[in-house]
């Protein structure tokens, strides 16, 4: 590798880390407000604030990084470009595609970090974040469990096997025991979703009733069923897809698969990840054009402006798809490289008009 390349190198990605450090450091004073309400709730206090939000960190980290990076290569781009250093550069015969590889490059280097926060550190911290935060706020209820929440409230016992949203659940189970432990009923709902004062409202609920000698069954459109546990407690050990590791994530869509159960949205969501993480690589090299064109003597801030603006539009554009694949039974492969693959389209265009 040539000393140019090794220097654009390293100006993208110095620039990068400033721009993630400013970035987190944001985030983590939103996020640190955005817990004030819990502080003082159980045993949740100032210093397990800090902590939940310095936890969760990484995965902000690896949320934001196509936007840090886009950012960042212009302002690395753009202050080589006013200082004349890439006009020198393109004076020694340097073409522009060669100085779009060199940024490549970079941003295969961010790409790699990117997938070593979404795999290995980024889901870890933050669910044991989500994990520590519930214990300290709700810790008069116990909680088991991996891929399904067991959790016990008094004599009654909720296994949740899938969270569809925030306080929407799919195959729940409720065992219901007497006061000495008994086993008395023996309930399934296939959805459940919970209200703002914890009421359950299960939906095509089926009930086995244990009495004397026989068992009872009965069936009921809906029930109602009245609960201390929360939307938030019992979503601690429920399976997010959109919290778990590119591993974990197959192994849940196979998981899904092998039970006849819908796996479309763990499905999007895994080639989702990996599709973000390539766009990293490619969303740098989309600063290469504005190095040499009308951007190139413009300041520091409309550089920044113009960043987010292409980050958000790119992100926006890829959770409307993932929203909308379920909508219109797209599959999940064209919901999650559609934008990555209209972002290389752009790039390799703009890449391609340089002079």
């Amino acid at each position: 590798m040539s000393v140019l390349a090794r220097y654009v190198m390293r100006a993208v990605l110095s620039h990068t880390a400033m721009v993630m450090a400013v970035l987190l450091v944001l985030a983590g004073l939103y996020q640190l407000i955005m817990q004030q309400d819990d502080i003082g709730v159980g045993t949740y206090t100032t210093a397990h604030a800090f902590m939940f939000v310095g936890l969760g960190l990484p995965q902000q980290a690896f949320d934001m990084l196509p936007i840090a990076s886009l950012i960042a290569a212009l302002l690395a781009l753009g202050n080589l470009a006013r200082s004349m250093e890439l006009i020198v550069v393109r004076a020694a015969g340097v073409s522009a595609a060669r100085i779009a590889v060199w940024v490549a490059s970079a941003g295969v280097v961010l790409m790699a970090i990117t997938w070593v926060l979404g795999e290995y550190v980024g889901p870890p911290l933050e669910q044991y974040a989500r994990q520590m935060k519930t214990f300290q706020k709700f810790h008069d209820y116990s909680m088991a469990g991996n891929r399904s929440a067991w959790a016990k409230d008094g004599d009654t016992i909720f296994s949740v096997q899938q969270q569809n949203a925030g306080n929407s659940y799919g195959g729940v189970y409720v065992f219901k025991f007497d006061q000495q432990r008994r086993l008395l009923s023996v309930g399934k709902a296939n959805n459940a979703r919970i209200d703002a004062e914890n009421r359950w409202a299960l939906s095509d609920y089926r009930e086995s009733r244990i009495e004397g000698d026989r068992v009872a069954a009965s069936r009921q459109p809906s029930a109602d069923l009245a609960t201390n546990l929360s939307a938030e407690f019992l979503g601690l050990a429920s399976v997010d897809p959109e919290s778990m590791p590119i591993r974990g994530l197959y192994n849940y869509v196979q998981h899904l698969k092998r039970n006849g159960l819908d796996a479309r949205a763990a499905e999007t969501a895994f080639w989702s990840r990996i599709a973000r993480t390539v766009a990293v690589a490619i969303i740098v090299v989309l600063a290469v054009p504005f190095a040499f064109g009308p951007m190139r003597s413009t300041g520091t801030g409309a550089r920044t402006v113009v960043g987010i603006m292409i980050g958000v539009v790119f992100l926006l554009i890829a959770r409307m798809m993932e929203g909308s694949g379920a909508v219109f039974d797209l599959p999940p492969l064209v919901v999650a490289w559609t934008p990555t693959a209209l972002l290389a389209l752009v790039t390799t265009i703009a890449v391609a008009r340089v002079r």
